[in-house]
């Protein structure tokens, strides 16, 4: 039980900047680092392996470096070279990529704000929570609607700027908060994430503070454990007649499953998860019956785009695939293949982008 409350821990604290000067990593990017082994113009070889093949549009992270590369470009296998996989390079945003470098793939594309990164327009603002003060990007719009941005786990709200040059092309005013745990917010008091659980009362915080400042609706768009947040707040906020709709992206809808994905990702052998498990229930008090209530199809009332995909293994996508069958009247399920966890943009930003846009345009 003691080596159970320590894997739990270990899974469910919140992120923090690693001791090698890199960020963050998002759930389901844990896995073995990459060796830069050549660069150059409009391409980078890295090391052969499972994630650094992926189909898309991909950061590259290590240490004071982030680039941004693209689809692979050949199969190295014919040319003598089978231990890695040749990536189009886009940009280098921060330092350099050499020979020899370490770095791991990462959904997040733009690092910095949405000034530094994308050259838009924006504000900070401080959002009155139970906890504290959160800190939040406002970038403004023209329309009435506003879009309110979660990232999830293991992620900042860097994650949500991968979507904001589509987001301000539809004149969406955007949102994109930090919570309890996050760089800058309050700690949760147990030192503790709790899948959502807790944390949507400070997207329920984000929705008043939206309505304050002259939103008249808000759409809640979230990733991971951010699309449960979204998730809490539609079915328990006060004002939850002012949601237009929500965005749900790789949804966390059976956090046991999730837990037990996680833990594993830090190591934690099979035997010990049941026990990890049990431990989070006695630490932090989730349950399954909170979790199911706001999922079950019965509860929603509101338009739900849906972006998941098969690939995931943090977030089952077969709990998606039931939620949009079972509401069809009301969900819109886009399927994205060969996508890991929060990285369905990533994997076909074109098509996710179709999709959002035609979710998008009859609410606004």
């Amino acid at each position: 039980m003691a080596a159970g409350r320590y894997a739990a821990g270990r899974a469910l604290r919140p992120m923090k900047a690693r001791r090698d000067g890199r960020g963050p990593l998002p759930a389901g990017f844990e896995g073995p680092p990459l060796t830069v082994h050549s660069t150059e113009p409009g391409a980078v070889a890295l090391t052969r392996t499972l994630t650094a093949g992926l189909p898309g549009v991909y950061g590259l992270t290590g240490r004071g470096t982030h680039a941004v590369v693209g689809p692979v470009l050949d199969d190295p296998t014919d040319k003598g070279a089978p231990s890695t996989v040749v990536r189009r390079l886009d940009r280098v945003a921060q330092g350099q990529l050499s020979t020899g470098a370490t770095v791991r793939l990462t959904p997040v594309v733009h690092v910095g704000d949405p000034g530094t990164a994308l050259g838009m327009e924006f504000t900070e603002v401080e959002i009155p929570g139970e906890l504290g003060a959160l800190p939040a990007w406002f970038v403004p719009g023209d329309r009435a609607h506003w879009v309110i941005a979660v990232h999830g786990l293991g992620a900042t709200r860097e994650h949500p700027m991968t979507v904001l040059p589509f987001l301000r092309q539809q004149r969406l005013p955007v949102l994109d908060i930090a919570y309890r745990g996050d760089p800058g917010a309050p700690r949760p008091l147990d030192g503790l994430g709790h899948l959502g659980d807790s944390e949507w009362r400070d997207l329920d915080a984000a929705i008043r503070y939206a309505l304050r400042y002259g939103a008249e609706r808000v759409i809640l768009y979230g990733w991971s454990s951010g699309a449960t947040m979204a998730l809490h707040a539609a079915a328990n906020s006060a004002l939850r007649d002012r949601i237009s709709g929500l965005v749900l992206d790789s949804p966390v809808l059976d956090w046991k499953r999730t837990l037990r994905a996680l833990a594993a990702a830090q190591g934690t052998p099979r035997a010990l998860l049941p026990l990890v498990v049990r431990a989070v229930q006695g630490r932090t008090g989730l349950s399954e019956g909170r979790l199911a209530a706001v999922a079950h199809p019965a509860s929603l009332a509101l338009p739900t785009l849906l972006l998941h995909g098969p690939d995931d293994t943090i977030a089952p996508w077969a709990a998606s695939q039931a939620l949009a069958e079972s509401r069809p009247d009301l969900v819109t399920l886009h399927t994205v293949e060969h996508a890991p966890h929060a990285a369905m943009w990533n994997a076909d930003p074109e098509g996710y982008e179709e999709a959002l846009r035609r979710f998008l345009t009859p609410l606004m």
